[in-house]
């Protein structure tokens, strides 16, 4: 079966005003997770009010789901040790203008000088899944063909809607804030692996990057693990749906493995725009299909389903992610759940809601 990782970043909010505090390395520390997988669960961010895990190696979403409640548990117990509560929401919904430590770590200094009003506001949380692919080749023809599904999994993860206390009108205000730095959206499409490793050394060699790690395409091949890694999907308030868009990804790598010719995908500027409007939008929209039609939205994610289904049979994750996808159509994205919550009750009411349901299922 092919293996499967999962990343996510989470925020750091004092319980009282909401508010982001930089208390990362102090909950690390209180966590004491790096025994327990080489240090590789537990890891720093940009920000001193974030905090980043990954899961080990997975071969089931069962695993996935236990290690992500596993984690954000001792993550959560952590947070309160120390005055303040793990969130896993893509943005804050507060800020207070003052600035914000930044790790102290090379490449992020470097991204400082680089850019210090962007990272100044980089106070945003994505999920990032990883899977298994056999080489380098293997996973440019994956990028090559996922790309068209790239706005629907933006609309369905959704969790960002709120900034600086109001409603920015955009489900996923993370992937605007993300699109600003210079290597951003859905990669081009490349003629293979070499030709993939040519264009980022290019970037680099230009001085317009410092280093790979800094191609934040949506999607792209891992630099340390022999994996596609699938990056535009929000943090997701449940870890349940973090359960559901992995399993998700797993199915279209291995459905792009398994054709043998690609889908002819939109122009790139359709494409773009296909991302624009699912981050706008959600769910509560249209969408863009693959073939470059405007949809409703539940027509788009059942021609998904359609699309995967061979794979999600195979994996023996059917019922799970159907059911889940489901849930999402009748309940709503984190950004809904956000936005009723700010209708409720304010601000407040978002807050406790964050508070309350990051480590819940």
């Amino acid at each position: 079966m092919t293996t499967i990782g999962v990343e996510e970043e989470y925020l750091l909010l004092d319980p009282a005003t909401g508010l982001p505090v930089p208390y990362s390395e102090k909950v690390r520390l209180a966590a004491d997770l790096a025994r327990l997988a080489g240090g590789e669960e537990l890891q720093s961010e940009l920000l001193q009010v974030q905090v980043e895990v990954a899961t080990p190696v997975c071969g089931t979403l069962e695993e996935v789901g236990g290690h992500l409640l596993r984690l954000r548990h001792a993550v959560g117990a952590a947070a309160e040790e120390h005055g303040c509560r793990m969130v896993a929401a893509a943005t804050p919904p507060l800020r207070d203008g003052r600035p914000v430590g930044v790790t102290d770590e090379a490449r992020y200094r470097a991204m400082v000088a680089q850019a210090p009003q962007l990272v100044a506001e980089q106070f945003v949380n994505g999920m990032h899944v990883h899977v298994a692919v056999p080489d380098r080749e293997a996973g440019v023809r994956v990028l090559n063909r996922i790309r068209v599904w790239l706005p629907v999994l933006t609309a369905m993860s959704a969790n960002s809607p709120l900034w600086d206390g109001h409603d920015t009108g955009f489900a996923s205000w993370r992937t605007v804030i993300f699109s600003r730095w210079p290597v951003t959206g859905i990669a081009p499409s490349f003629r293979d692996a070499a030709d993939y490793d040519r264009r980022l050394q290019r970037l680099v060699e230009s001085g317009l990057i410092s280093d790979t790690g800094q191609v934040y395409w949506q999607a792209r091949l891992s630099e340390r693990y022999p994996t596609v890694e699938v990056r535009c999907p929000d943090v997701q308030l449940h870890a349940d749906d973090a359960v559901m868009l992995a399993g998700i990804v797993r199915a279209l790598v291995a459905t792009a493995l398994a054709e043998a010719t690609a889908d002819q995908a939109p122009p790139p500027e359709l494409l773009q725009a296909a991302m624009w409007h699912a981050a706008r939008h959600g769910l509560d929209d249209t969408l863009i299909d693959p073939a470059g039609g405007r949809r409703r939205a539940g027509d788009v994610l059942c021609r998904l389903l359609g699309h995967i289904a061979p794979a999600l049979d195979a994996a023996g994750d059917t019922r799970q992610v159907a059911a889940l996808v489901h849930r999402l159509l009748q309940e709503g994205t984190g950004a809904d759940r956000q936005r009723a919550a700010l209708d409720r009750g304010g601000m407040r009411a978002v807050v406790d809601l964050l508070t309350r349901e990051s480590t819940v299922p």
